[in-house]
């Protein structure tokens, strides 16, 4: 509670500086969007910038480099990027306490020093949560000592997040709840990324949210053939798992008399995209794609090969990549390619199926490269949890699973005479209609009516 007590009487003090500071700089239609994370890697506060600057705002975007945000946002005169120094690598021989505490001040002093120092005072501080500390106390400080209104949009709670690695009865993740319930509730408006979310927002903490569903911006969208075709060729010139007999082709197109075509026998194509944490139990695929190695060799079906494409970064990935280096499969290639912003989508675009493995820590978050694969009408098998249904309907838009075996019989009855399975061939064309519909509805116009009112 010490901490709470002192960003009181601090801006109490800064409550009083408020009119000097005022005077100092200048208030303009500026929103400060903030992110404890990287910032190209971040793409629903990246949308919220997109969307600001086409109505008119300048945007302050702080957070951390890494990834490369949108071309769009990188080219805007309308929007500054600060980049927060990254916290200090502290050796593992200190306890885990110790680290925690110090990337905490590390991470609080650097934020205040740029929202502080940066040349406008935003009129609002639109800040994504989790993580919530330090930032939702810090915004919350900056918000309170120059009178900006403060919002949260609350993609998860932070607190369930760390107790994927800590105990729910761990320190640590009580005093992170205490603060994200003590600060999280100062908020003058909030958005949220499912009616789950909201019910849970407004039951446990008396918080009242807006649901902003997640929405596929313009990039993500079906490719014509031949646009596929020049992808794929592209990407045969660096990963041989997708070249084809010569030049011209690639292993699922090829170009007869200047025209393209997909093979009449070919590979499936599934694409996974993966931020390889605890919340994304990546062993339910590989032990999928175990079962479908084995029912190739078995000749129950008639399955084609698989290409597993699979995208993301993040701490679990050496681990299960070691994992997959064991495996002797004949039939199931697994490809970790780096792609450019640009291609991601194109590479939904360009695959039979997509796999999402997001089981959420709370249960009350959906996964947004879902929505990145519906814009690109590429149907998804999705792993189960509790309001998954909000995104993915089974055997409507989709096809849902709970367990690796319920994965593999879904890979099997897809890929059975592929691509000649007019059982397939039908549900496919069924999903693609509702995706189609889904499509109808972009990031923009969804946030225009829903969350654009809140920064008039």
């Amino acid at each position: 509670m010490w901490v709470i007590y002192v960003l009181c009487v601090l801006s109490l003090i800064l409550f009083a500086m408020r009119k000097l500071y005022l005077k100092k700089y200048k208030v303009l239609k500026n929103v400060c969007v903030v992110v404890l994370g990287d910032l190209g890697r971040s793409p629903r506060m990246q949308y919220h910038v997109l969307s600001l600057i086409k109505e008119g705002f300048t945007v302050d975007f702080i957070g951390y480099s890494g990834a490369s945000p949108l071309k769009e946002i990188q080219e805007s005169v309308r929007v500054r990027i600060y980049y927060l120094p990254p916290p200090p690598d502290i050796s593992n021989n200190f306890p885990s306490l110790v680290r925690y505490v110090t990337k905490t001040l590390w991470q609080t002093v650097s934020l205040i020093r740029v929202l502080f120092k940066k040349p406008v005072v935003s009129s609002h501080v639109l800040l994504q949560n989790p993580p919530a500390i330090p930032t939702v106390p810090v915004c919350w400080f900056y918000c309170v000592a120059v009178n900006s209104q403060f919002i949260i949009d609350w993609h998860n709670y932070a607190y369930s997040i760390m107790a994927l690695n800590l105990k729910n009865d761990h320190l640590l993740v009580k005093l992170a709840k205490a603060i994200e319930i003590f600060f999280g509730s100062r908020a003058q408006n909030n958005f949220c990324v499912s009616r789950a979310l909201k019910e849970d927002l407004q039951g446990k903490w008396g918080i009242q949210a807006k649901v902003l569903y997640d929405r596929p911006i313009d990039k993500f969208h079906r490719i014509s053939l031949t646009e596929k075709h020049k992808f794929l060729l592209k990407l045969s010139e660096t990963y041989d798992a997708f070249k084809g007999p010569d030049k011209h082709s690639t292993i699922f197109t090829e170009c007869i008399s200047d025209e393209i075509h997909l093979k009449s026998k070919r590979r499936g194509f599934i694409v996974s995209s993966t931020s390889w944490t605890e919340d994304e139990d990546f062993s339910i695929l590989l032990n999928a794609l175990q079962e479908y190695e084995n029912a190739v060799e078995e000749k129950v079906y008639n399955l084609p090969d698989l290409i597993c494409v699979i995208t993301g970064k993040g701490h679990l990935k050496e681990f299960y990549m070691a994992v997959i280096k064991l495996k002797k499969w004949k039939h199931v290639t697994i490809l970790t390619p780096w792609l450019e912003s640009e291609d991601y989508p194109k590479m939904l675009a360009s695959a039979d199926l997509g796999i999402s493995l997001h089981t959420s820590s709370s249960g009350l978050d959906l996964p947004m490269k879902v929505v990145d694969m519906f814009g690109c009408e590429l149907p998804v098998c999705a792993y189960k949890f509790n309001c998954l249904s909000e995104l993915v309907k089974h055997n409507e838009n989709g096809l849902i699973f709970s367990n690796y075996k319920e994965l593999a019989a879904q890979l099997k009855s897809w890929f059975d005479n592929f691509p000649n399975n007019d059982v397939q061939h039908k549900l496919d064309e069924k999903f693609k209609l509702e995706l189609h519909e889904f499509q109808k509805n972009r990031w923009h116009n969804n946030w225009y009516s829903i969350a654009f009112p809140t920064f008039q």
